[in-house]
């Protein structure tokens, strides 16, 4: 047996099946890697910043593409208007609310447009209230930054006892609506790039979105795989065929003769 194992022809039976399992294994894999990339959630393309008032409206919930776009917009900050955001730390993906108590303030002020609409602005970021770093610019100003929507009031954990006033947990449309009456207010709110003066950068993410599994690459990888499996069931059926038919001729029988037997 061994001696028709380590047969010239055999060898390279073996040599061949194991270059074709280790072709198809890593075939397999390959597919496998490109199925498993596909559903990782990937940056999408971030455009040049567009006029702030072409994505958000007055009174209309902004769409899906528009969150997280660059946006610009010039105007003069409605000074008497400005909001604390309390417990926020300096990342708008981070949690806030009761979790993050005492961490911080985003420095909320309504930008007016030449429209007269006041589009909320994140400028910045500050330790505690009455930072000096809050005052407001006055004049004319540009903001650049990325648009973000309303944040639902349910959105944090609240605190289970009133703010003080000037303060708020949430950055929603609909509460600043209440708060800023009789103003025109436009949905979600800008997070400044970069922030306003001296106060600190409030951090936020290009929008990203998820990716699609492409299952085809899933059934790639099997398939590959199951070649590879075929490919040790043809190893086997040769190497079998041939160790009977040389302890056949050892035994003095011809394959013709065992089949008539």
């Amino acid at each position: 047996m061994l001696r028709t194992l380590f047969s010239p022809r055999v060898v390279g039976l073996h040599l061949l099946t194991i270059g074709v399992l280790v072709a198809f294994i890593l075939l397999g894999r390959w597919q496998l890697g490109v199925f498993q990339d596909s559903g990782k959630p990937h940056a999408v393309t971030d455009p040049a910043a567009v006029g702030v008032a072409t994505l958000s409206q007055v009174g209309a919930q902004l769409i899906g593409p528009a969150v997280g776009r660059k946006v610009s917009a010039e105007g003069v900050y409605d000074a008497p208007r400005q909001l604390l955001v309390a417990d926020r730390p300096a990342d708008v993906d981070a949690p806030g609310g009761n979790v993050s108590r005492d961490e911080g303030y985003w420095v909320l002020t309504p930008l007016r447009l030449d429209d007269g609409t006041l589009v909320p602005v994140v400028r910045g970021w500050v330790a505690k209230a009455g930072d000096p770093a809050a005052a407001v610019p006055g004049g004319r100003v540009a903001v650049t930054g990325r648009l973000r929507p309303s944040q639902g009031t349910d959105s944090v954990q609240r605190r289970t006892e009133g703010l003080p006033a000037g303060q708020v947990q949430t950055v929603s449309t609909g509460e600043l609506i209440n708060l800023w009456s009789g103003q025109k207010v436009r949905n979600g709110y800008v997070v400044a790039q970069p922030a306003s003066g001296p106060l600190t950068q409030v951090k936020v993410r290009p929008p990203v979105v998820g990716g699609e599994l492409t299952w085809r690459n899933l059934a790639y990888a099997a398939n590959w795989w199951i070649f590879a499996g075929f490919a040790v069931f043809m190893w086997f059926h040769f190497v079998r065929d041939a160790v009977r038919a040389d302890r056949d001729r050892d035994s003095g029988k011809s394959p013709e003769m065992v089949l008539e037997g």
